[in-house]
Parts: C-alpha cells; structure tokens; sequence
C-alpha cells in the first residue's frame, strides 16, 4: 500500500555534532545544547504557543544523509557487538524505509535568534542541519511506562573514562573562553565516555587516532589501556 503525501521540514536542528561519528547512540546521554530552529513558513511564535508548559518534546526528523543509501532488512546493532543481525523493525537503525527517526530532548524555553522562532534544546542525538518534520510535546503520563522492557537495551550503556593530555586542557580552556562555549570540556567526555567506536573494534588492540567534530573544533583522540585518551584540539578552517 502506498500514498500520495508531501512531507517538508518545520524545522532545522542546530546542534554542536558536525559528522556522524561520535553522535550519541541515543537521545538523553549527553547534555549537549542546540536550538529548533523554524523554517520560514512555520517561522511564528503562534505555532509554539504554550509548548513552554512542557519540560521536553518529540522531535520526529529525517536521517537526511542516509536516504540515497536505501535501507534494509536486516542490520547488525552495536549493542550486540555488531556481529549479530536483527530485523531493521527490531532497532533504532538510521536505514529505514522512509528515513524517520524520532527523539525525545529536554525544552528550556523560546527565543529568537536573527528573526527566527527557535526552541532551545539540550540531550539531543541529531546531526547540525538535520531536517525536524513534526514538533510534539511529550505527555509523562502516557509516553513514560514504568514497565516497559528494553530488550538488549534496557540498560544505558558502560561507560568508560576520559583523560585530557595537557596540551588539550589548555586547548579546552581557549577555545572555551573564545566561543563562550563553557560546556566544551563536560561534552567532550560525555560523547567519548560512550566510546563512539565501530563495535568491532573494541575488543581487540586499537592503535588508531580518532577524530570527532564538535562545533567547529576536531578533537584528537585514542584509546590507551581501555581509556579515552585526549591528545589535543583543532580548529576547523
């Protein structure tokens, strides 16, 4: 069965992830900050009035760089080391059907910004530009179910620790008081905390330098003794 439908962006997600690599596998495990930013045809205060009474809302978006890649039946999640392969309808894989995703992100109010309406955001898992379709609010009482089962990710995912050479705290302190970016340091460890890694990767020894784009920085890392390892900060040209 098939429909006729026209789907547009409302909206634009502004967030500090730049690529891909390092976003976060889910929404909610890091605090990084971004705005919603409405396109020009939604682009009135009218269309969010009293989405302020809501702690945090539904973001329903397009993985919008994985669309020409087409998707599939079958995919192998991360959770399960990526060596075993479940039903793309059993997971939260970016390859899908129709390339809709959805997240849950916290609202710390309305602003304006250059003349445009944008809902301030934090805990999102969203690419910079990624094309926001629908805007809901979330409901507690019906959206949070105290018994819901998780499957293979009912738990959050280990962690592991983060350390910073001293070139890269002194970078951190830069670059944190140039772009008035205080919270720099605390996303920095909060997205290599949950080793960001291709799943096959991480038992075996791994030697290689890494580099995840956050803002407009690329941060130079590896993995030493099971340890995130911070070798230093670039600004992008």
């Amino acid at each position: 069965m098939s429909f006729s439908s026209q789907i547009q962006a409302v909206a634009l997600c502004r967030t500090p992830y730049k690529q891909k690599f390092g976003i976060p596998r889910q929404p909610g495990l890091a605090d990084a900050r971004g705005y919603v930013e409405l396109t020009p045809e939604f682009n009135h205060m009218d269309a969010v009035r009293g989405l302020t009474q809501y702690s945090h809302i539904w973001l329903l978006f397009c993985f919008h760089e994985n669309l020409a890649q087409g998707w599939k039946t079958t995919v192998r999640p991360p959770r399960l080391g990526g060596n075993e392969k479940l039903g793309v309808f059993a997971t939260r894989s970016t390859f899908r059907p129709n390339g809709i995703g959805q997240s849950v992100v916290r609202l710390h109010g309305i602003v304006k910004r250059k003349g445009k309406v944008c809902l301030e955001i934090s805990g999102m898992d969203l690419l910079d530009g990624t094309p926001i379709i629908d805007i809901k609010p979330y409901i507690p009482f019906s959206d949070a179910i105290a018994d819901a089962q998780g499957g293979m990710a009912h738990e959050a995912p280990e962690l592991i620790d983060v350390q910073f050479s001293p070139q890269a705290v002194a970078q951190i302190a830069h670059f944190s008081a140039r772009e008035q970016s205080p919270d720099l340091e605390s996303l920095i460890r909060t997205v290599l905390a949950q080793d960001p890694r291709p799943a096959y990767k991480k038992a075996k020894q791994d030697p290689k330098l890494y580099q995840v784009a956050l803002y407009d920085l690329d941060i130079f890392w590896r993995i030493d003794d099971g340890k995130a390892q911070v070798i230093e900060l670039k600004k992008v040209n």
